[in-house]
């Protein structure tokens, strides 16, 4: 697949071998770091630089990463959830959960199939936590109509489900996130725990887009919470910047040293 993508920029932009940036989790191994490095390469990289997950999203959300204030960023992705204090271009304090969009996708798809007996997919799920997905109620109860098989005779059947029972199947991830936040928040050095108050969460990432998430980390927390501009988009938008300002960014990286 890499090898696919770097061949079609490389056509599309008349270049040679060009210059990677990967985002990776946060924690990342040097063993793991290096089999990154090693898979871009022979993909036809020429030089690979990794980048942490939830500091690509910073910088994509337009947070000042390099102020010696500090900045703290929930990245909600697929698989992971990452949430980092950031602050003179490092984290300081970070932690990653394996409960993410996949596990909510999950979430929707049992609680489904347990209280109404019909199986759905994992596509149905997903637009299902985009529509009605919610971790506080809604001002009003919203309904969605889905179509799965039944599990007593196969065949289909049309269901309707509302947004408080969405909530009811999400609140256990829900919860595991909101406590990561906090848990991280306790662990932020003094210092920084006023710019934070001052400046707020940051959300980025597709689980972002729940909605009244915010609400419930700024009530469980007592700090404000903004949602990130195009939150689906803020670590892709953070690696393009590091790509295109490499010398003045080298600080946000895992591996500041080139790879040939």
């Amino acid at each position: 697949m890499l090898k696919n993508m770097i061949e079609k920029v490389g056509k599309r932009y008349k270049i040679g071998r060009p210059r990677v940036v990967v985002g990776v989790p946060s924690g990342i191994t040097e063993v793991e770091e290096r089999a990154v490095e090693e898979s871009v390469l022979q993909a036809g990289a020429k030089e690979v630089y990794l980048i942490e997950e939830p500091m690509a999203a910073a910088i994509g959300a337009s947070l000042d990463v390099g102020e010696p204030t500090g900045n703290i960023i929930v990245d909600i992705g697929g698989g992971t959830t990452e949430v980092a204090v950031i602050s003179l271009g490092g984290i300081v304090v970070s932690h990653s959960l394996r409960v993410a969009g996949d596990e909510l996708d999950e979430d929707i798809v049992n609680y489904i199939k347990r209280e109404m007996n019909l199986a759905i997919g994992e596509t149905t799920a997903e637009q299902i936590k985009m529509r009605i997905g919610c971790a506080l109620p809604l001002m009003a109860e919203t309904p969605m109509e889905i179509r799965g098989r039944d599990l007593t005779d196969g065949l289909p059947r049309n269901v309707t489900i509302t947004s408080a029972q969405i909530q009811e199947a999400i609140q256990e991830s829900i919860g595991k996130i909101v406590e990561i936040v906090k848990l991280t928040l306790e662990k932020t050095p003094p210092e920084l725990a006023s710019d934070i108050m001052e400046k707020g969460i940051v959300l980025a990432g597709g689980g972002a887009l729940i909605q009244n998430l915010d609400k419930l980390l700024s009530a469980e927390t007592g700090m404000p919470v903004y949602i990130a501009e195009q939150p689906l988009d803020c670590v892709v938008r953070g690696t393009g910047k590091t790509l295109e300002d490499l010398e003045r960014l080298k600080m946000v990286l895992v591996n500041g040293r080139r790879r040939k």
